[in-house]
């Protein structure tokens, strides 16, 4: 898939991929973590056939985007406008995946230009009250939080040491590399060509190193740097209940403080699996681009 360098006013760069019709509307597509600007391709053939263009890009320290130390979630909502600008766009819709769920809540939160938001199997904020942010979590995900506490010094060698297996691993392997983390109805999916996508996915992300990773993990667990009560955007939440990279009560949690979000908390669905098909798909981007009618 094509990239190209888009350089931000403060001088990074971001490596950004733009398909689909010209001029058509953005879907603005923020990847999870660890992860890159590769898009599902379903989901990008599904957004060009009503006639917008996929929008997507590696976040700072990921592939060849710029790393951007310190960042915060809502530091995403600037790079977003500076976007749509240089594409000559008023109006997008916004999703998020996994670790792009808090980047898509910021935008709902701070970015006027986003007309409809959605959030997949999203993380919550690390203070949440009343969440037990850890609980239900795959092994993997608890030692990779357990090191994420800690700070940078125990995080970065705990990444690079994942980096490694998951640098060159392929479709075929993947379930294997992944196993903790993975409930039955996430392995039943996780073949051909997501398998595949995921794969390439996470050899972009990791190709140049583990900086994107590890600040996501510390933007995660510090304080957002928006609230949010300061959603008014359409928001749709989807989650699974069988879930072990994202628990379920992640999902619970946003649907009942995101204000007025339009929820989907689906029994037996996993992280991968949850709004996964293709009439999901339809129904999904239908709603979505609603207001843009």
């Amino acid at each position: 898939m094509p990239t190209t360098p888009f350089r931000l006013p403060d001088g990074r760069s971001l490596d950004l991929s733009v398909s689909g019709p010209d001029g058509g509307t953005p879907f603005v597509m923020h990847h999870g973590t660890p992860g890159s600007y590769h898009p599902p391709r379903d989901l990008e053939r599904a957004v060009h056939a009503r006639g917008m263009r996929m929008v997507s890009w590696s976040r700072p320290g990921y592939g060849d985007s710029t790393r951007q130390p310190g960042r915060r979630v809502v530091d995403v909502v600037a790079d977003t406008r500076a976007v749509l600008q240089g594409l000559g766009a008023e109006r997008c819709v916004v999703a998020g995946r996994s670790g792009g769920g808090p980047h898509a809540l910021a935008c709902a939160a701070r970015l006027p230009e986003a007309v409809s938001v959605l959030v997949i199997a999203g993380i919550a904020p690390y203070e949440a009250e009343g969440l037990d942010f850890l609980a239900g979590m795959g092994q993997d995900n608890l030692d990779e939080f357990g090191a994420t506490f800690e700070g940078e010094d125990a995080l970065r060698p705990y990444l690079e040491r994942q980096r490694e297996g998951l640098l060159h691993v392929t479709g075929s392997d993947i379930i294997d590399a992944m196993a903790s983390l993975l409930p039955e109805v996430d392995r039943r999916v996780l073949t051909g060509g997501l398998a595949a996508e995921l794969a390439e996915s996470f050899h972009e992300a990791l190709r140049t190193g583990v900086d994107g990773w590890l600040d996501d993990d510390l933007a995660f667990v510090a304080p957002w740097g928006f609230a949010l009560t300061e959603v008014t955007t359409p928001v749709a939440v989807w989650q699974g209940s069988a879930d072990l990279m994202v628990p379920y009560a992640h999902g619970q949690w946003l649907a009942a403080h995101v204000p007025n979000a339009e929820v989907h908390l689906v029994e037996g669905q996993g992280h991968l699996s949850v709004a996964h098909s293709d009439a999901d798909t339809a129904d999904i981007l239908d709603a979505l681009t609603a207001p843009l009618a």
